[in-house]
């Protein structure tokens, strides 16, 4: 070998090394996989207070720890593609949201932790034993979704006086759905309202459902999960055109043009999940964490919508609200 090829060659070795060991101590780190059950532009800052929160907690991406974030678009296919991908990297913790896409990854591993950041109904909808004693390898927090359902119907009614049909849009796919229609049909039943379920199972479905709906219906109560909220947008404008006041479950649904919700302070819950999988990779047990319950609750108005509706809010309603977006 010649002197200069040799030269060539023990420098290209010498600029490898440290790529090489920047790899595997990159591989040796413990790895968290985000399994986002909507999309960047739907939940990316859910995801951003994740993050933050586990760079107070010490964690930082790409020097003590990996977060590899993947998103399922809404779709259960896709989101089942995702875990078993992560099971197949052998992550660490599984972080996800929705009891969907929970139940989703609980059928991919029974033995990789998971953490719901939010969960409508964590016992009802079988991902864990009981809130105080999870058991198995999932823990995290409710998102309340089917407790909160009567008094979202309670604050609808207040604000459009007249109701007397409900409409309820709801992914068909969705475990809970069904537990809350039946909690909106109880309470509107010795009111003499009258409710009339609507399902979807995908993006091309809500136009034609929201058509049916216009015609037999005054107010629209959408069942919150990653479908409807990846297309909170198209939903509200489709609704806006047929003068139809709409009720969900979280803010981010109404800062795009719905009219109003209450429920729990979504970034507050992903900062709490981190706690949790900080918890975990210090060595605690997921079955041996308690389910969280929200600590703070959002009522929000979107009094732009409200006017374009024709809708006028009482002041007492307004006193109450938490966030009145103008």
């Amino acid at each position: 070998m010649r002197r200069r090829e040799f030269i060539t060659l023990l420098g290209s070795a010498a600029a490898a090394w440290p790529l090489a060991t920047h790899a595997q101590q990159m591989a040796n780190l413990p790895a968290v996989g985000f399994l986002g059950a909507g999309s960047p532009a739907t939940a990316d800052v859910w995801l951003s207070a994740f993050m933050s929160r586990l760079r107070e907690l010490g964690w930082i991406e790409g020097r003590n720890i990996n977060v590899d974030v993947r998103w399922a678009e809404g779709r259960n296919d896709r989101s089942a593609d995702i875990a078993a991908e992560f099971v197949r990297l052998k992550v660490d913790v599984i972080v996800t949201y929705s009891s969907e896409h929970t139940q989703i990854a609980k059928q991919a591993t029974s033995t990789i932790p998971i953490v719901f950041a939010l969960a409508a109904d964590p016992v009802g909808s079988g991902l864990v034993a009981n809130l105080a004693r999870p058991g198995g390898n999932l823990t995290g927090l409710s998102a309340q979704n089917v407790d909160l359902t009567g008094k979202r119907f309670e604050l609808l009614r207040e604000i459009v006086p007249g109701l007397r049909r409900l409409a309820v849009l709801f992914n068909g796919n969705n475990p809970t759905a069904t537990i809350e229609i039946d909690i909106v049909r109880t309470a509107a039943s010795p009111l003499g309202i009258e409710v009339s379920p609507s399902a979807i199972l995908g993006a091309e479905d809500i136009a034609p459902a929201i058509a049916r709906i216009a015609k037999q219906a005054d107010a629209l109560f959408v069942v919150g999960e990653p479908l409807t909220f990846t297309h909170r947008t198209r939903i509200n404008t489709l609704a806006l055109a047929a003068r139809l006041p709409t009720n969900y479950p979280t803010r981010g649904y109404v800062e795009v043009g719905g009219l109003m919700s209450y429920g729990p302070n979504f970034p507050a819950s992903f900062r709490r999940a981190a706690d949790y999988v900080h918890k975990i990779l210090l060595g605690a047990k997921p079955g041996d964490l308690p389910v969280e319950q929200p600590t703070r609750y959002d009522l929000v108005i979107n009094l732009t919508t409200a006017k374009a509706l024709g809708l006028t809010i009482p002041e007492s309603f307004l006193l109450r609200a938490d966030e009145v977006i103008e």
